[in-house]
């Protein structure tokens, strides 16, 4: 049985939403008391199923955030170009169009954090839609508490005051972290989102092995509890398009490091 669930923070209860019965069961949790300046924020939601909908409304707003709530995707995106708002919830399965899709395209021209909310639970679709530029992913169900704590890490992150690192040179290599673009020699080479966040955060520091776990940590930017596999696959892709597997060379049992290339 596939259920949704949310807590009413006023209320200290939480409902749960079964899309077999179509009915709301009713159980008790601790209230949250991190608000972190929720009051300033307005999340926009964008789920097509009503009651799951009506109930995260419920639970954001008893957690002092402004919500707005859309069905399609083209509506979210539309509602992100217009400005205003702090942080996406964003399922996947809309009636217009994938939420996969909708991540992409709103990452061609806004860098406002987006959480997938989804019942897609397998590791790849995981990595499809934090390459495409989801700052995490949570799957379905899921209580209010673990949402909202999701909300404020990814803002922390967001609202980072320290100035970030736009040109990076190692070797022939070539980075420029503002326009996300990367050189070898003269040669453009074009990146998956998430392979050139791999690539940057790898870059910074040439030389110095990076641990898998804080790889996935930082880049990822979520706790990963399963395989390391995407991990793997992403370095095989970025070696291949950088034209030299030496690159990125691994460390066996610790993680990966960036080497200078002749």
């Amino acid at each position: 049985m596939f259920m949704s669930s949310v807590s009413r923070l006023g209320e200290g209860r939480t409902t749960y939403f079964s899309k077999e019965t179509s009915k709301v069961f009713v159980g008790y949790s601790h209230k949250c008391s991190e608000s972190w300046h929720s009051l300033s924020m307005t999340i926009l939601l964008v789920e097509d199923d009503r009651a799951i909908a009506d109930a995260l409304v419920d639970g954001l707003r008893d957690n002092g955030y402004k919500v707005t709530h859309v069905v399609l995707g083209s509506e979210a995106i539309a509602k992100v170009r217009g400005g205003g708002i702090t942080t996406v919830i964003l399922d996947l399965g809309l009636p217009d169009m994938d939420g996969t899709e909708v991540c992409r395209q709103i990452r061609t021209f806004s860098h406002v954090p987006i959480i997938v909310a989804s019942a897609r639970e397998t590791e790849m679709d995981r990595v499809t839609v934090l390459d495409m530029g989801a700052d995490d992913y949570v799957v379905k169900p899921f209580g209010i508490k673990e949402l909202v704590a999701r909300i404020h890490a990814v803002m922390r992150r967001a609202s980072g005051t320290v100035a970030p690192v736009t040109h990076i040179e190692v070797g022939a290599l070539v980075i420029d972290t503002k326009s996300r673009t990367v050189s070898v020699g003269e040669k453009s080479v074009a990146f998956t989102p998430k392979e050139f966040d791999l690539l940057a955060y790898l870059a910074r520091e040439p030389g110095t092995v990076f641990r898998r776990a804080d790889i996935l940590r930082d880049v990822w930017q979520t706790t990963w509890y399963g395989t390391t596999k995407t991990l793997d696959a992403h370095v095989a892709s970025i070696r291949k398009k950088l034209g030299n597997a030496e690159w990125v060379e691994s460390v066996r049992g610790v993680g990966f490091t960036l080497r200078v290339v002749p």
